[in-house]
């Protein structure tokens, strides 16, 4: 055979292979409203810089019949190339293969992918489509899942992980997305996960639930909270993914990204002065404070639709990226509760691992009480934010707005719980607890007469933010149209930030 006829066959195996299922299962997939996992790759990466990986893998196992059949590519397809200039590696399912169901080689595919991006130092991007676990090769699909979950726990905290699910994720597929940084789901009939679908549910639990209503887009992004985001088409969903890969440095030893900046430094905001309402029970969107702070006004909310007594979002400060966490007082009065701590804890959690300053605006009544959170366990969930706001060493700025009493405000980076700067408005209300509650027990052997003119002394004098300042518990009582120059600066002196810590294995975390 000459050199010609080699070249000539490898491109003719490379083609069948490029085809995954065959014409007939591709179409199949597509009149779903799926891209194939070509397509979906195709459009994660800048126009012909992807390289593809192991392409010629092919299974081993012989049982059931399966040494007679073919599955190109085994499955997934896997590489690296340029997302907005910068090197990334992914994986994508082909569901037109043999359901894109995950067998021994199909998950060295992906260890190795895994592999790759660690020692590159670049991030990983999951597409999930996959019927499972392959049945035919038995305990060695479960082994390569195990293998994927150990490098995705390896790969934490060193180089971002986000999954997609585009497909079908059920059984042991959803663990590896749920070990990852931030899960996508694609607000589909054909994209769910569920540890066990309806049929199995009926059969053992007695409870009739359709496969979206277990495992769809929307029960994950507002009910379970498994998933960050939602997107209306696999198009958007890998938009997105670029948007957010735009905010992240490419591993734990960078910094992210700076991108040019065109919104003034220095730009005072006169809308912030009288944004807030000056009654402190009268509720107001956080969200719309952020976005007057920002640059640009740009916010990229993570689990928008799930606990949204909190914000979580990334933004830019003078087109540096940062992570802001937020009290949302239109929801629930922006208590702190068991899910709102998980969403905020974890979130906090991110930024620190990969350099990105964290912004806290707060504006806390307290902890939402009630059987239903003590029994669900408030007080451990809330100590996690008592935890990982002082683990965390990137510089953290914290912003009083209206409310902070008792230990939420602990819970939301106060000085002594980790924050390099405190500014508060002259709105803010630090306290133990709230004025008039506060005002009763102090003042309780009173006349109603008296009880009145004390309470409101100690609104005067106590549920202001100038106590706090005069015992050095705050550095700046600020005008609001101030707050993103103040941010900016108070991020300038932060720039070199360093802390040295006590050696230790690792913390515990109240889980």
């Amino acid at each position: 055979m000459t050199n010609k006829e080699k070249i000539e066959l490898m491109r003719t195996r490379e083609k069948k292979i490029e085809m995954g299922g065959g014409a007939k299962a591709l179409e199949k997939v597509k009149s779903t409203g799926r891209l194939t996992a070509r397509e979906r790759l195709g459009r994660l990466f800048d126009e012909g810089t992807f390289v593809e990986m192991d392409k010629f893998v092919e299974h081993r196992c012989v049982n059931f019949g399966m040494d007679q059949t073919e599955v190109p590519g085994e499955g997934v397809v896997t590489g690296y190339g340029m997302v907005n200039g910068r090197t990334v590696f992914a994986f994508a399912q082909d569901f037109s293969t043999m359901g894109g169901s995950l067998g021994e080689m199909h998950a060295a595919k992906i260890v190795k992918c895994q592999d790759r991006a660690m020692s590159a130092g670049a991030p990983i991007v999951g597409l999930n489509d996959s019927g499972g676990a392959r049945i035919q090769e038995a305990v060695d699909s479960l082994a390569g899942y195990g293998r994927i979950f150990y490098k995705n726990t390896m790969a934490s905290g060193i180089i971002p992980q986000v999954s997609a699910i585009m497909g079908p994720s059920a059984g042991g597929a959803v663990y590896s997305p749920a070990l990852m940084d931030f899960i996508y789901m694609v607000d589909k009939e054909y994209a769910q996960m569920f540890i066990t679908g309806p049929q199995v549910v009926k059969a053992v639990m007695g409870e009739e639930v359709t496969a979206m209503e277990l495992g769809g887009a929307m029960t994950h992004n507002t009910k379970s909270g498994v998933a960050h985001f939602v997107a209306a088409s696999d198009e958007d969903c890998i938009d997105q993914i670029k948007k957010l890969l735009g905010y992240l440095p490419l591993n734990n030893r960078e910094q992210a990204p700076v991108a040019p900046c065109t919104d003034p430094v220095d730009r005072m905001e006169e809308k912030l002065n009288t944004l807030v309402p000056e009654a402190s029970n009268r509720p107001y969107d956080i969200k719309k404070v952020i976005k007057l702070v920002v640059d640009d006004g740009e916010i990229y909310e993570s689990q928008a639709l799930y606990a949204m007594n909190m914000v979580t979002c990334f933004a830019r400060m003078n087109g540096r990226p940062v992570g802001i966490i937020a009290n949302q007082p239109a929801v629930l009065a922006g208590c702190l509760d068991i899910n709102s701590s998980d969403k905020a804890s974890r979130f906090i959690r991110f930024c620190d691992c990969f350099n990105l300053p964290i912004l806290t605006f707060v504006d806390v009544p307290g902890y939402l009480p009630g059987t239903g959170q003590e029994y669900g366990g408030i007080i451990r969930h809330g100590a996690k934010m008592l935890y990982v706001y002082p683990e965390a060493t990137v510089p953290k700025i914290t912003i009083v707005v209206r409310k902070a009493y008792g230990g939420s405000y602990l819970g939301m980076c106060s000085g002594q719980t980790g924050a390099d700067v405190v500014m508060a408005w002259p709105s803010a209300e630090i306290a133990v607890m709230g004025a008039e509650g506060a005002a009763k027990i102090i003042f309780r052997k009173e006349d109603p007469e008296n009880l009145k003119k004390k309470t409101q002394e100690y609104i005067e004098n106590f549920a202001t933010p100038y106590q706090a300042a005069r015992h050095g518990l705050i550095e700046q009582v600020i005008e609001p149209r101030e707050t993103r120059p103040m941010i900016i600066r108070a991020l300038r002196m932060l720039e070199g930030k360093k802390e040295d810590r006590p050696w230790k294995k690792h913390g515990n975390i109240p889980l």
